[in-house]
């Protein structure tokens, strides 16, 4: 796009603007107005602002403009408009201005008076040459501009897990061509891969399991002294002498389940902002980057978590602890239900869940509960 303007003949700096707002205008929107932002990237670094950071247009005095741009642009999760110097410019070569207005919008049946956040774009010679990208944050293509767009597609800090399991997933997708058996088989090769820390996860909890009236009768020796007795140190001590004698890692038997935790929140991260996930069905589920507005997964899920906690063995001898442990599918639930948790994320948990009841009933069937260690006596403190 190439442009120029002369005022009583003489060549004036001119720009090129988006004026008309960004966003999704689908009925149902799972990236509301709050996911919109102008955005410009200098050496290498996007910088990001959300409308309420932006200033109205008054703040803004007559070529007030930030140079040093690579590219810039407006966008919301999926998609974006990205104004870039002509092909062979040298870096650094846009400047921007940004800001916000205002217009009434129905919301809910109401009228209400929803940001509009705009942005312009312009270059240090009296001839305007950009090129301009309009159209969705598809990895594969923003990563073909020159220069590359796909930093646009934001995974976070947890990019590191995010972005892997992202590319995962769409390896799957050229073998299985629907998006939500693709995240089905990829749940299936994750908990594959630390199957062998689920044995060892429930070999710790077997001994753990098997020590446990030794560490209760320990924890009712002291239990008559408050948290800040000196004495109380006694029984931290004694119990660590139990764990040392089986070889009892105490928080072995979590591992696995924390190692679980990192990865929910990066697949999260990926299916939310992951523009091949924007309305792709599975079964019931219309969209796999929104929740199921059915909440059937969640319901499922919620089971399915309930009945692998019921067999797997219980380590816990606080009755408060095993009350929170017996809880926590209720709670998982709730959390689906009541927040904009992708759809996607409960599918991989739902198969995980029914897959650690298949893989905790072959373990209880190869590795059978010990009969638990009779109290050693201790001395009387």
């Amino acid at each position: 796009m190439e442009t120029s303007v002369k005022f009583n003949g003489r060549p004036m700096t001119t720009g090129l603007a988006w004026l008309g707002g960004f966003g999704d205008l689908t009925v149902t929107n799972p990236a509301p107005v709050e996911t919109v932002a102008t955005y410009y990237s200098a050496g290498g670094k996007i910088t990001s602002f959300v409308h309420k950071k932006l200033d109205g247009p008054d703040k803004w005095g007559p070529g007030v403009w930030q140079g040093g741009k690579d590219f810039l642009g407006i966008e919301d999760r999926y998609f974006t408009a990205a104004f870039l110097a002509a092909n062979g410019a040298t870096p650094g070569r846009l400047e921007t201005r940004y800001w916000k207005t205002s217009r009434t919008a129905k919301v809910a049946g109401q009228d209400t008076l929803e940001p509009v956040p705009q942005v312009a774009a312009a270059t240090p010679t009296p001839s305007l040459l950009l090129r301009v990208y309009v159209g969705p944050k598809d990895y594969d293509d923003l990563k073909k501009m020159n220069p590359p767009l796909h930093g646009l597609i934001n995974f976070t800090w947890l990019e590191f897990i995010a972005e892997p399991l992202f590319h995962g997933l769409k390896w799957l997708h050229n073998y299985v061509p629907n998006w939500g058996w693709s995240i089905v088989v990829l749940t299936l090769i994750i908990n594959m891969l630390l199957f062998p820390l689920r044995i060892s996860s429930y070999k710790t909890t077997l001994k753990m399991q098997r020590v446990a009236p030794e560490i209760k009768a320990i924890q009712e020796k002291y239990k008559k002294y408050s948290m800040r007795d000196p004495r109380k140190a006694e029984m931290n001590k004694e119990v660590m002498a139990i764990y040392s004698r089986e070889g009892i890692n105490p928080v072995g038997g979590c591992f696995q389940m924390f190692l679980q935790m990192p990865v929910w929140f990066g697949l999260n991260t990926a299916l939310r902002g992951a523009i091949e996930m924007r309305h792709a069905a599975w079964l019931w589920v219309s969209d796999l980057s929104a929740k199921d507005p059915y909440y059937i997964l969640p319901v499922l899920m919620g089971l399915s978590m309930y009945l692998v906690s019921k067999m797997t063995p219980m380590t816990a001898t606080d009755p408060q602890q095993q009350a929170m442990m017996k809880i926590m599918p209720i709670t998982m639930a709730g959390i689906f239900m009541i927040s904009p948790i992708s759809s996607g994320l409960a599918v991989y948990i739902l198969t995980s869940s029914v897959v650690g009841i298949a893989q905790q009933w072959y373990l209880n069937r190869t590795h059978p509960v010990p009969a638990p260690a009779k109290p050693v006596r201790g001395k009387k403190s």
